[in-house]
């Protein structure tokens, strides 16, 4: 009996999530655009400065009405630059694979406010030339607040990324949180439904 109630249950979710999905709007597209990079530490006579890099992706938008939901990948370059004790500028090189689920309020138009979960997947890292991704965390967690404006089939975002979770995994180390400012540009290659 149980199991006839869940199996029931389970059809009529499905059916209700197949059902608002075929009242959304539905766009697959591409997106990329500038990363400018640095971290949360406190590390005394350590100065840390921003990291110029670069994120290119994918995402994927169900707009119902004002909002819409919209889980992206994206490659994202990322790390700092940094000084110790005012000695000479050591480049620190961050790539992860970013997975943010968004969530989009419509305001007028196209103008919208953004914000969500960011789950992060470190594919590389090198401090002057040097790989050092042992010294990390395979994983990170941030949260993007951000803006964007939709025009036709093309996206304008402008998103901070703060990240909540402690990338460095070095014993005995200060504490230190990823920190990335994005400007995008996307285009909808792919839209669906209403």
């Amino acid at each position: 009996m149980n199991k006839i109630k869940i199996s029931i249950t389970a059809l009529l979710v499905m059916l209700s999530i197949g059902a608002a999905v075929a009242q959304a709007a539905v766009s697959l597209g591409v997106k990329g655009g500038l990363n400018f990079a640095n971290v949360n530490a406190d590390s005394p006579g350590t100065a840390f400065a921003s990291r110029t890099g670069y994120h290119l992706g994918a995402f994927l938008s169900a707009k119902f009405a004002k909002l819409a939901i919209q889980p992206e990948i994206v490659y994202s370059q990322q790390g700092m630059n940094f000084t110790i004790n005012g000695g000479s500028s050591v480049d620190q090189n961050f790539s992860y694979v970013n997975i943010p689920i968004i969530l989009k309020l419509y305001l007028v138009g196209g103008l919208n406010l953004q914000a969500g979960p960011q789950f992060g997947f470190l594919t590389s890292a090198a401090r002057g030339g040097v790989d050092v991704k042992s010294l990390y965390k395979s994983s990170d967690f941030s949260v993007a607040l951000g803006a964007g404006l939709d025009i036709s089939n093309i996206t304008i975002d402008a998103r901070y990324n703060m990240g909540i979770s402690e990338i460095n995994d070095e014993a005995g180390s200060d504490a230190v949180k990823n920190q990335v400012f994005q400007l995008s540009l996307g285009f909808k290659l792919f839209n669906f439904g209403s």
